[in-house]
């Protein structure tokens, strides 16, 4: 097997369509940058109720998935009463990591409006403490998934 084979990206994707609420916008009008981050969130519980594992699942099996790292690029606006696609893809990572790539696009006018990253450990809810190593239950989980590879 080539490098170029072995180490493509593997992923799992959900989508997500989002009506803009009056209360999630600024004075302009258009999205207040904050909110991307609960668009963010909104594509992740989307996407745990999508493959099967939703944070509910986590918590019951003794883990907190805090974010420890979030970045967002704003691109171009969208305006009160517009709607958004946010597509939450999950990369496959052999570290006890949870990465996740948006993009979000306004679907009034076509265009990406923001593209972002999160990234999630694994605490455990008794000890409150960092785990290495990904739980059994998430690798039993990924073996169950149909990854894509781009």
């Amino acid at each position: 097997m080539s490098n170029e084979n072995r180490y493509r990206l593997k992923y799992l994707e959900s989508v997500i369509e989002i009506d803009v609420r009056f209360s999630e916008t600024d004075a302009m009008g258009v999205i207040w940058h904050g909110n991307y981050l609960k668009y963010f969130e909104d594509a992740r519980e989307f996407f745990g109720l999508e493959h099967g594992m939703v944070y509910l699942d986590l918590y019951h099996a003794g883990y907190f998935t805090p974010i420890v790292k979030s970045e967002i690029n704003h691109k171009n606006s969208v305006k009160y009463g517009e709607k958004i696609k946010v597509i939450a893809r999950l990369e496959k990572k052999h570290s006890a990591k949870i990465i996740f790539h948006y993009e979000v696009y306004n679907l009034a006018s076509n265009t990406l409006a923001a593209t972002g990253t999160t990234v999630q450990v694994f605490l455990s809810v008794v000890a409150r403490t960092l785990e290495l190593v990904k739980p059994d239950f998430i690798l039993e989980w990924e073996q169950q998934q149909d990854w894509k590879s781009e």
